[in-house]
């Protein structure tokens, strides 16, 4: 996935730009102010970085970048999990366009589908890695060292975190419970005594209901049973006799209607109804009987049951309960009384932070173990990486330092010591190097370590800040060297590395009218020699740096004339 084209409208002093890049190693000359830096910029903001309206040229509404990077198919992964379009085409390539106008307002697109600016920032991660001049600050901070032999050794601390997480929770789980125990202790107290009463009751779930439907009925059981006795009375007579029953009077005028069916074809279809209505009435008169049989008034049962309410509404006013919630709450309490008594039983919480101060310490060790094994590799690769750079027989140590508590990232803190020169004692890198070799020492390790992402565009924006000679000539093997496995860009000043690139961009201003305008173009031949010899001998070209700069684009195998 390399940078293939890069668009700008209205961004700082670029009007319009349509730029295309070419695989291999790039470099951006130009002028000091010209804008070398302008194109790092818009490839940052479109990548998520914060929208700042500082960008907008003046007098313009809003800027406008859009960068294509080519198979985009590396990264449809990404694309269909976020949910944008992957292309159909095998070849396809990757769109990004960002805007931003006067008033701070930013959108953001991706393959032409709408993006926010953390999305862009997820997705530039793995396009590309920026190398700024000022990479050096980054050897002081010991979490970007740590982070930078991690990276080399490929080592993942995942699980070390998690381990560090979930012990120091059960560290402060412990620590809550100890000075809590008092509050604990009242608290189960309190919890036991209400438990205790209302166990005493043992509400189930449901039962308030059925208590007060029996309570109910038993309560207006004489109602009931008079109730009962007179549909009977009236259904079959009863006691009374059964000459002015229902089913007396139904069973006459039934045979009535069956003795002159013969007559009256439709008696046959009448009597069939009254004689289903007898057979219903005769139902119900055996469902009362056997409801008077089974049914008494039972004072002692009822005497039980208003008890039992009784007690209930007492408890229930008691805990400012309803009283059907009485059976929920009793299980409420019962729960948390348990995670009380959890959390009083110290000897269970401190086991339990034994086991993962020790989950915590076997990941940590197995960390250590890797830092250990990498440590001397990085060492030595960067030691020879600074051979070339104006280090000769200068040492690059990583060393290795146990903490006096564990923490977060392991066991050891991570530091960088340098030795400039043959025979000294590596110290502190913040401590021993200057500018210049700080500058170097950033150039080595961004070299030695450029193969650990996956970005296949690498970009040095004045990394070579600080050098000259031959060790410029050295940085610009090195970076031409990178260019055969990656897309390398880099911004300088010297022309020592400028003379190593595959291509050569040269950015320049120029007035119109009352504007100063910045723009980027592709210089090859006659052209990229004067921008060489400018670069040597400053704005008068003569022919004695005309003559150097073709013969160094020569001794690159860049002749700069075809």
């Amino acid at each position: 996935m390399a940078l293939k084209r890069i668009v700008l409208r209205d961004f700082v002093i670029i009007s319009e730009l349509d730029l295309e890049f070419a695989p291999g190693f790039t470099v951006l000359t130009g002028e000091t102010g010209a804008g070398k830096s302008i194109l790092i910029d818009a490839l940052q903001l479109v990548t998520g970085a914060r929208a700042d309206t500082g960008l907008i040229r003046e007098g313009a509404s809003r800027t406008d970048v859009s960068v294509e990077f080519d198979q985009c198919q590396l990264y449809n992964g990404w694309l269909e999990a976020a949910g944008f379009d992957t292309g159909f085409d095998p070849g396809a390539t990757l769109l990004l366009r960002r805007t931003v106008d006067t008033q701070g307002k930013s959108r953001a697109w991706i393959n032409g589908s709408p993006a926010t600016a953390t999305q862009l920032r997820e997705l530039g991660e793995q396009l590309f890695d920026i190398h700024g001049q000022h990479a050096w600050q980054s050897l002081t901070r010991t979490e970007a060292v740590r982070g930078l032999l991690d990276a080399y050794g490929r080592i993942d601390t995942e699980a070390l975190t998690g381990a560090w997480t979930h012990w120091r929770q059960t560290v402060r789980t412990l620590e809550e419970a100890r000075s809590a125990q008092d509050k604990l202790q009242s608290e189960r107290e309190r919890l036991s005594w209400q438990i205790g009463e209302v166990e005493k009751l043992n509400p189930q779930l449901g039962e308030w209901e059925t208590l007060n439907t029996d309570h109910s009925r038993l309560a207006h059981a004489q109602a009931l049973l008079d109730a009962a006795q007179i549909a009977l009375n009236a259904l079959d007579g009863g006691d009374e006799g059964a000459d002015g029953s229902a089913r007396h009077a139904l069973g006459t005028a039934r045979l009535s209607l069956q003795n002159q069916e013969h007559l009256e074809p439709e008696f046959k279809s009448l009597a069939e109804i009254l004689a289903s209505s007898l057979a219903q009435v005769e139902d119900s008169a055996h469902s009362l009987r056997s409801y008077l049989r089974r049914t008494d008034l039972d004072p002692e049962r009822l005497a039980e049951l208003d008890a039992r309410l009784t007690q209930w509404m007492t408890l229930a006013r008691r805990y400012k309960r309803a009283p059907e919630e009485l059976a929920l709450a009793l299980v409420s309490w019962r729960e948390e009384l348990a995670r009380l008594d959890a959390a009083a039983d110290l000897e269970m919480l401190q086991k339990a932070e034994q086991d993962a101060r020790t989950h915590y310490m076997q990941a940590a060790q197995a960390v250590s173990r890797c830092r250990a094994a990498a440590a001397p590799r990085l060492a030595q690769a960067i030691t020879q990486a600074m051979q070339g750079l104006g280090m000769e027989g200068g040492r690059f140590d990583v060393a290795l330092q146990v903490m006096d508590q564990p923490q977060a990232h392991g066991l050891e803190e991570v530091q960088f010591l340098v030795a400039g020169h043959a025979g000294s004692t590596p110290r502190p890198i913040g401590k021993v190097a200057s500018g210049g070799e700080l500058s170097r020492i950033a150039l080595a390790i961004a070299v030695t370590t450029s193969q650990l992402g996956a970005a296949q565009t690498l970009i040095f924006d004045e990394v070579d800040s600080g050098v000259g000679g031959a060790v410029a000539e050295t940085v610009g093997r090195l970076m031409q060297r990178l260019g055969h496995d990656r897309q390398v860009l880099a911004v300088t000043h010297l022309p020592q590395v400028a003379s190593c690139a595959d291509n050569h961009l040269q950015v320049s201003k120029q007035r119109e009218g009352s504007a100063t305008l910045s723009n980027v173009a592709r210089v090859q031949g006659e052209a990229r020699v004067q921008e060489i010899a400018r670069m040597l001998g400053g704005e008068r070209l003569t022919g004695a740096t005309l003559a150097h700069a073709k013969e160094m684009l020569q001794d690159q195998g860049q002749p700069g004339l075809i």
